[in-house]
């Protein structure tokens, strides 16, 4: 799989032990019970949607329940429709953290708008839990004060960065850095690497 991504984006082959790190950190966490959570502005906000919605529901397969698990829960709810089992789908838990409109304008407003994202990092965030963090400069306020909270509670943190790394590849435990500096290039190599880690983290997990 990985292959296929460096016949069509060759220059991201510098990155391939960072995003191999990535992909193993993620396996881990899910194996452990753990969750994502996914920061961005601007299109790199969108891009941390992006990556919830293929994590959440089926990407590449389809994550049916299995028959056991649709009778355990027949048994706790005997009204949950046969259609309603048939149609839900495996998830692997992953939140952006830009979709808690009331509480990030709250404590913008009330607090401080740079720690928006820390707030929500410290409250949910729990040991072994990842933090994806994503600036194409590396350099966003509101990323890095995120990161810094982040590791203090034991989260492992991914930084998505370009070429230049900024201060986030100095406050994450790994920094996948693509080969581009200006904004619209970055966002357009980070889609196919998170692509990739999504679709890589469903093989392993949904490979039936």
């Amino acid at each position: 799989m990985f292959e296929e991504l460096i016949k069509k984006y060759p220059d991201l082959a510098k990155s391939e032990k960072d995003i191999d790190d990535a992909l193993n950190a993620i396996i881990k966490c899910y194996e452990n019970g753990g969750k994502l959570l996914i920061c961005g502005n601007g299109g790199s906000c969108a891009d941390s949607e992006h990556i919830v919605g293929e994590l959440m529901k089926g990407f590449l397969k389809k994550r049916p329940l299995t028959e056991k698990c649709k009778s355990n829960m027949k048994k706790n709810c005997p009204s949950i429709s046969r259609e309603v089992l048939d149609k839900l789908q495996y998830g692997l838990p992953a939140i952006a953290l830009a979709d808690f409109n009331a509480l990030n304008s709250a404590f913008s407003n009330d607090v401080d708008p740079t720690l928006t994202y820390a707030q929500s990092v410290f409250a949910l965030g729990n040991k072994g839990d990842i933090l994806i963090a994503i600036s194409t400069s590396g350099n966003a306020e509101n990323c890095n004060v995120a990161a810094t909270v982040g590791k203090s509670i034991g989260l492992t943190v991914i930084g998505l960065t370009g070429k230049l790394g900024g201060n986030l590849c100095k406050n994450s435990d790994i920094c996948i850095k693509v080969p581009e500096t200006e904004t619209f290039k970055v966002q357009e190599l980070h889609l196919p690497v998170y692509h990739y880690l999504c679709a890589a983290v469903e093989k392993h997990f949904f490979n039936e």
